[in-house]
This record gives C-alpha cells, sequence and structure tokens, in this order.
C-alpha cells in the first residue's frame, strides 16, 4: 500500500457534511469486499444518511476510525482456484448477516450487510437463511 495514500486516510478529520459522509462511503465501499463484516461497521455511519438523521455521536466516530483503519490495512485474502472446492460460511447476528467464501481454510471474499427494521425481526433461522440466500446471490 502506498504510504501516502495511508497517511492522507488516517489525516482525515470528522465528517461535518452529508457530502463528505457519502464521499467516504462511497470510497470505502469500493473496499467492501476485503473488509469483514463491513456492513455491520458501517451501519452507524449509513444511518446518518437517513433524513434528518445527520447528528454525529461517539458510534459514528467508531465506525469512522475502524473503517479507516480496514481500508488502510492491507486484506490477507487468497485468489480462488476453480478446480478446487469452494465453502461458504454464513452467519446472521440481531443486526446484520455475513459470509465468508472460503478455499482450503482460507477467506477469498467477506460479505457482510445489517439488517433493516423488517428483517431484524425474523426468526433465528430465518435470519440465517437469509444470511445463506444473500450470500449466495452475491
Amino acid at each position: 500500500m502506498d504510504q501516502q495514500n495511508v497517511s492522507a486516510v488516517w489525516s482525515w478529520s470528522q465528517l461535518n457534511t452529508l457530502k463528505r459522509l457519502r464521499g467516504f462511503l462511497g470510497l470505502t465501499g469500493y473496499y467492501r469486499r476485503f473488509i469483514k463484516n463491513y456492513g455491520l461497521i458501517a451501519r452507524p455511519l449509513h444511518d446518518l444518511l437517513k433524513k434528518g438523521s445527520f447528528v454525529w455521536n461517539s458510534l459514528a466516530t467508531e465506525a469512522f476510525e475502524a473503517l479507516k483503519k480496514a481500508i488502510t490495512s492491507a486484506p490477507v485474502l487468497t485468489l480462488p482456484d476453480f478446480s478446487k472446492e469452494f465453502v461458504i460460511e454464513t452467519d446472521a447476528s440481531g443486526e446484520g448477516i455475513g459470509a465468508v467464501l472460503m478455499q482450503d481454510n482460507k477467506p477469498i471474499s467477506f460479505f457482510s450487510k445489517g439488517l433493516s427494521e423488517n428483517n431484524k425481526a425474523l426468526s433465528v433461522y430465518e435470519r440465517e437463511l437469509l444470511a445463506l440466500v444473500t450470500a449466495v446471490q452475491k
């Protein structure tokens, strides 16, 4: 990773406008497949995008710092070998769903997404199935 880019990311100050927040989420969203639990980490920032909800708080600060750390750390992913078997591991919590595509117990890609209010009300079994179906679709 280019050290100038890494230091530029670390020098970003708190996002005080919606435009800056959207820009930051756009940049980090580009790397989402390399960031484990991206959807859960970024959730507090995405919540600020709702109409009339832009009030910076401690959860937003934690998410902002966690995402800065995630995009400035080199991912440890392997390239897929299509002659070998793929394994998808999924998980669902009360707040989000996630999956890891793996081969030989090494991660190839991550997927995570925060749950909407309607999906939070689903049973554990339904959330697990939602995680599996969404991961396969991705």
